[in-house]
């Protein structure tokens, strides 16, 4: 049984973290690498194009795109106090009825999904067990752009993603945090037809745009 079966991202990623969360969008603005990763979409073009934002969160990716030009998203998320922050920002920005807007496992409702021109996962890939099976199913439905956000193996990471699982199970979480190779993630976007367009590294996340 999957994390979202049990509901555990809905625990995990709660109501109160999420409004801390949106809170901290609305004054900040997007994190670090997710203004990377809107950049280099950017400068690849999305005027007048779809997205499909999986796992979106509070919804900065999709936010920022619709007010760059893109023309609509569907937002897809397994926890939803995230789903109904990135609705109510949605809501006040005005954008709201270019949004739809779905709760649960990517992977189980993508063969309900349309293929859009751009796709995101932004620090998704590091929420989901098996990455193969999201990545092929990401992938494959975009037109155009691939856009995604995902750890580095550092050797600082490769010591705090166990610890940080096992500070989950002890308190009784299903959630769990996964550190896929690099190599095999990249793999399994070109197995879809994609090619690196831009690839950005911090000390922690690798942000990286694939083009059809």
């Amino acid at each position: 049984m999957s994390c979202c079966e049990r509901g555990c991202y809905d625990a995990t990623f709660d109501d109160k973290k999420a409004a801390k969360d949106l809170r901290r969008y609305r004054r900040k603005g997007p994190d670090k690498t997710t203004r990377l990763l809107l950049r280099a979409l950017q400068a690849e073009g999305v005027a007048g194009l779809t997205l499909l934002d999986v796992g979106g969160g509070v919804g900065a990716v999709h936010h920022e795109l619709l007010t760059a030009g893109a023309q609509t998203a569907v937002h897809v998320d397994a926890a939803a106090p995230y789903l109904e922050a990135a609705q109510e920002e949605a809501a006040r920005r005005g954008h709201a009825a270019r949004v739809r807007f779905l709760h649960g496992d990517f992977v189980a409702l993508a063969p309900e999904i349309a293929p859009a021109d751009v796709v995101t996962l932004d620090r998704v890939i590091c929420c989901y067990p098996d990455m193969e099976q999201l990545v092929a199913a990401s992938a494959s439905r975009a037109r155009r752009l691939y856009g995604a956000v995902f750890p580095r193996e550092t050797w600082l990471l490769r010591a705090l993603v166990p610890i940080g699982n096992v500070f989950q199970r002890v308190r009784g979480s299903a959630f769990r945090g996964y550190l896929h190779p690099i190599r095999a993630i990249d793999a399994a976007v070109r197995r879809q037809g994609l090619t690196p367009r831009s690839v950005r590294d911090t000390f922690v996340w690798r942000v990286a745009v694939y083009s059809r």
